[in-house]
């Protein structure tokens, strides 16, 4: 399969549960891939699992601009170009109503999931070549709201504005800009979130989730690799500006 045949990608948040079903579906179409998180030992297992010569590693914090030079220097280095960005890291923060919301938490929150992401556009975007693909996680908290997660989905509204003024900003180099918003997934996310919501019963609040999606399931992190996968390969190529929901119908209920 050759999808991504020669093309060079970038991915934010590569340990995490999307990141490396994305990372896995990219090389298998033939791409060449930069995984970028903050855990090193987390990174060399996923590289050592992943098994492939083309998939190389970079430490770095996406909310630090130097860090995302760094990313972007090495990828160059390793690969020679960017044709992809799946600018996709991010945290869940805590869930607290807004009255009682620690001000260094929603910081935290907002200094990777939006400055980080505004700093990925920032750094990447230029140095990528003509007719690239950036593709930014949001969530369905990107479109609506939800009750104790005040700050995630308040960055997550953000990342919309981002990626809409990018896809105008880059539009004459033919780089396409879209952003995915998945619903629940099951992955170690989620978990966090249900604990966080009911510590002696996070099973009460999975259930709760899923009896708000028509599908009546969490998504599954491969399934949101596969349409990343589509938004970056030459199959989406006039589609940019665009807020790809992927959340069972939980967006529409």
């Amino acid at each position: 399969m050759d999808k991504l045949k020669d093309k060079v990608a970038i991915i934010t948040g590569g340990s995490g549960g999307i990141g490396k079903a994305t990372a896995k579906l990219f090389l298998d179409q033939g791409a060449k891939v930069m995984l970028v998180d903050l855990d090193e030992s987390e990174l060399q297992n996923t590289v050592a699992n992943l098994d492939n010569p083309n998939v190389s590693y970079c430490i770095a914090d996406v909310s630090i601009a130097k860090d995302v030079k760094k990313y972007v220097s090495e990828t160059l280095s390793a690969f020679g170009k960017i044709d992809v960005f799946f600018n996709n890291a991010g945290i869940e923060g805590k869930a607290y109503p807004i009255a009682e919301y620690p001000e260094d938490v929603f910081d935290k929150v907002i200094a990777v999931n939006l400055k980080g992401v505004w700093l990925g556009c920032q750094n990447v975007m230029p140095e990528m070549e003509d007719g690239g693909s950036v593709i930014i996680t949001s969530s369905v908290a990107g479109l609506k709201g939800f009750k104790g997660l005040g700050a995630y989905v308040a960055s997550k509204h953000g990342i919309v504005g981002i990626m809409r003024v990018a896809a105008l900003e880059f539009a004459d180099r033919k780089i396409r800009v879209n952003s995915v918003h998945p619903g629940p997934v099951n992955n170690r996310m989620m978990r966090s979130i249900e604990k966080d919501m009911s510590p002696d019963n996070p099973a009460e609040v999975q259930k709760g989730f899923e009896a708000a999606i028509p599908f009546k399931r969490y998504a599954e992190s491969s399934e949101i690799a596969e349409l990343v996968l589509f938004l970056a390969s030459d199959e989406s190529k006039y589609i940019t500006g665009t807020t790809q929901v992927i959340d069972g119908g939980m967006y529409i209920a």
